[in-house]
């Protein structure tokens, strides 16, 4: 009987993935003392590639200035696909 173990990849092909598709860790964390805000963390990090960050850095922006505006709403943004 032959057991077949996980599928493995080389660190390249991870790499690859990543740059391909990308990474976005979004961090947002408030700290408060008995009502009072002490502190307050906000933090985007982003793995990928040049062009894929650009992209997508393109459509955040289109759907930032959607949300910043009264006229517009979310569903009228015309979002690119990939």
């Amino acid at each position: 009987m032959v057991q077949a173990g996980p599928d493995t990849s080389s660190l390249a092909d991870v790499l690859d993935r990543i740059l391909d598709k990308g990474v976005v860790i979004d961090v947002w964390a408030r700290i408060s003392v008995v009502g009072i805000e002490v502190l307050t963390v906000e933090a985007r990090v982003v793995v990928a590639s040049v062009d894929t960050f650009l992209h997508y850095a393109k459509e955040m922006s289109r759907i930032e200035q959607a949300t910043a505006s009264d006229d517009v709403s979310l569903e009228e943004v015309e979002v690119a696909p990939s």
